[in-house]
């Protein structure tokens, strides 16, 4: 059939669908609704025609395109009915207006006004370090915390953009992994925590107060920064402080603890356990720097350089000879 000037290039577009391999019905389609909503009212021809082209083309064509020519014959006044079956569309009734849509009601005078971010709230959105002082203010936290508010720390910490540090090399971690298990079977809480200082590169204050840790929580993140495999984890648990691995409430919840906790969680509270260290050395070290200040002023007060009297004469020395020099 010979197409009808409303849809000039449909002779070039099935030569293109012609080609092997161009699958142009969707397209097809398309160009065909949208050139027949452009105009309101249509002849007996041209109705004919784009139901014939329509029909053969609608049940060829993906979900996608057949719900976008749906929607655009929906609220099209001219769809022919034939089509409109094949759609599953009902002709509105001609009484029947169509529903509007529910007015939009004005903003309140007396909403509240949005208050500019703070410093705090900035520097928390951004993707950067934390300082020294607030990685100590985290880690002093969850220290002090109660075995319900440490899980709920590291439950939150997770969707923090708080930085988190960087994993540590699968070489370096493996080597620790084995150590580790081997200090824990030998009860060796020492050595446990001078490999684990290591391996996670803190100091071993840190890592002792991380193994000697009577809820177990600071224990499972070190861990899990290392990416211990989860029966290692209980081994250690079960070995490595023999009155703490006979309890069998803490070794259930802390594998419990282990399991759910993201390696996300684990290298956020590395970080803050990192930076704090950075500042107890800052405060120590501006602590000898300024009593080495204070002990400099003193001693720069309490010297004092002779001075000459106004109106008196310098000392005249003699020889041994009696003569003046």
């Amino acid at each position: 059939m010979t197409a009808a000037p409303l849809f000039p290039g449909f002779d070039g577009l099935m030569t293109l669908s012609r080609r092997e391999g161009v699958d142009i019905r969707p397209t097809l389609l398309r160009v065909l609704t949208d050139l027949y909503v452009q105009t309101s009212a249509h002849s007996a021809d041209e109705e004919r025609q784009f139901v014939e082209l329509t029909s053969r083309l609608i049940d060829q064509v993906d979900d996608a395109t057949r719900a976008a020519v749906r929607a655009r014959l929906a609220i099209y006044p001219a769809t022919p009915a034939e089509i409109m079956d094949r759609l599953g569309l009902r002709r509105a009734h001609p009484d029947q207006p169509l529903p509007l849509a529910a007015a939009i009601t004005a903003t309140p005078t007396d909403a509240p006004t949005v208050k500019a971010p703070t410093e705090v709230q900035l520097r928390m959105a951004s993707n950067l370090a934390m300082r020294p002082n607030d990685a100590a203010e985290i880690s002093d936290m969850f220290f002090a915390a109660g075995p319900s508010e440490r899980a709920l720390i590291l439950h939150n910490i997770a969707d923090t953009p708080l930085k988190a540090s960087a994993r540590i090399p699968a070489a370096r971690a493996a080597r620790a992994l084995h150590i580790l298990e081997m200090a824990a079977f030998a009860e060796d809480a020492e050595n446990f925590a001078l490999e684990l200082g290591d391996a996670l590169i803190l100091p071993s204050r840190i890592a002792t107060q991380v193994v000697n840790d009577p809820g177990g929580e600071p224990l499972a993140c070190a861990a899990k920064a290392l990416d211990m495999p989860s029966a290692i984890f209980q081994r250690v648990l079960l070995f490595l402080n023999p009155e703490f691995g006979s309890s069998v409430h803490n070794v259930y919840r802390l594998s419990r603890l282990y399991d759910r906790l993201s390696e996300r969680s684990a290298l956020v509270m590395l970080a803050a356990w990192r930076g704090s260290t950075m500042a107890v050395s800052r405060a120590k070290y501006r602590a000898a720097l300024y009593d080495e200040e204070r002990h400099r002023a003193r001693a720069a007060g309490s010297q004092t350089r002779p001075a000459v009297q106004p109106g008196t004469a310098p000392a005249t020395r003699t020889g041994t000879d009696g003569s003046k020099r």
